[in-house]
């Protein structure tokens, strides 16, 4: 009996050691390789989402900390699942009309999709969009911050108007272009693509042998790139730019210059360059990164990288035209206030 234990007991020492260099010897996963389409490109066709709770830039108290612990994550879905089930309790039919200046309230919950969870690169939480220092936006050459929109919302004041609040209700052409719906609001259509952290972050890619089209739900926009082509040079400005692509790999690339004015980003438009890279990196997810660059506006090119999911479910129609009924309220409650602010003034003389 003790012969055959000895025995037993050397064949595990022996086996062990095998066992463990067989363990380390195993060679990793195969990284995924994109399927190709009937043009023999990278397939990234189909329908994807980028709704997520991630912000663009990343909020102070994470620091340079670019990526979540899994407790925070678990903290900011719970509490992103909690806010979609209290707006989704029943709107109470009887309820009083707001006071004058509260909150009107909007759509109920379930017609919003802002997204509940984290984004994730590469399987990693991360805590901003932007991949630039403390990932926040560039300071502008000559500007001790950011500068951007509200920059150019300063500039716009100076041309006065109703109620004092720069002009942007004195007409139709002065609302914002998602208003008026013409394109969407927030940053849907790019470049860069951004989610509006409202709904309808969704995108249906198409390719083909000379182009691909990016269908945007938000306002129902279409991006076209041209493959293997040239930048225009005829001084036109087209809505999202001048985008032509080409792929490198596994990669499609696509660099986009002559921006319309009113799509400035950050305070650039004139000089801005913005280049992507679209990867389809899993089945289920395609690895976008955006890089901005203008010579006059940063010292240096920034940018940022987040992954589309596959969208569960089909894209309709989001039928939205330039006439929205609520310009007529909108323009209208203006010129009440004007009135009622010269009434007011005539009653002080």
């Amino acid at each position: 009996m003790k012969r055959a234990l000895v025995a037993m007991l050397g064949a595990a020492v022996c086996v062990a050691p095998i066992i463990a260099i067989a363990q380390q010897a195993k060679p990793p996963a195969a990284a995924f390789k994109a399927p190709r389409n009937a043009f023999g490109q990278p397939d990234l066709g189909g329908q994807w989402t980028n709704a997520t709770i991630t912000p663009v830039a990343r909020p102070a108290q994470f620091g340079d900390r670019r990526a979540h612990t899994e407790a925070e994550v678990a903290r900011l879905e719970g509490q992103s699942q909690a806010n979609v089930e209290r707006g989704n309790q029943n709107t109470d039919p009887n309820a009083a009309a707001p006071s004058a200046g509260g909150d009107v309230g909007g759509y109920n919950r379930g017609w919003l999709d802002p997204g509940t969870q984290v984004m994730r690169v590469g399987g990693e939480p991360r805590t901003s969009f932007l991949t630039t220092p403390g990932g926040q936006f560039p300071a502008r050459r000559g500007m001790a911050g950011g500068g951007g929109r509200g920059a150019l919302l300063a500039a716009a004041a100076g041309r006065g108007g109703a109620a004092g609040r720069g002009g942007q209700f004195d007409n139709p052409e002065q609302r914002p272009l998602g208003e008026r719906c013409i394109i969407s609001f927030g940053r849907n259509g790019g470049p860069p693509m951004l989610p509006n952290g409202f709904y309808n972050n969704n995108y249906h890619i198409v390719q083909s042998r000379d182009a691909v089209a990016i269908g945007v739900e938000m306002v129902h926009d279409t991006r076209v790139v041209r493959l293997n082509s040239k930048h225009r040079t005829d001084g036109v400005r087209t809505w999202f730019g001048d985008s032509i692509g080409w792929y490198e790999g596994d990669t499609l690339v696509v660099e986009t210059i002559n921006l319309p004015q009113r799509q400035a980003y950050q305070g650039s438009w004139e000089n801005l360059k913005v280049t992507e890279r679209f990867t389809r990196v899993a089945k289920d997810r395609v690895k976008y990164e955006f890089t901005l660059e203008d010579p006059t506006a940063w010292d240096k090119p920034w940018g940022g990288e987040y992954e589309f999911a596959a969208l569960q479910g089909d894209i309709r129609e989001y039928a939205c035209h330039e006439g929205n009924y609520a310009l007529d309220g909108i323009l209208a409650g203006a010129r009440e206030a004007e009135r009622v602010a010269r009434t007011a003034r005539a009653g002080t003389q």
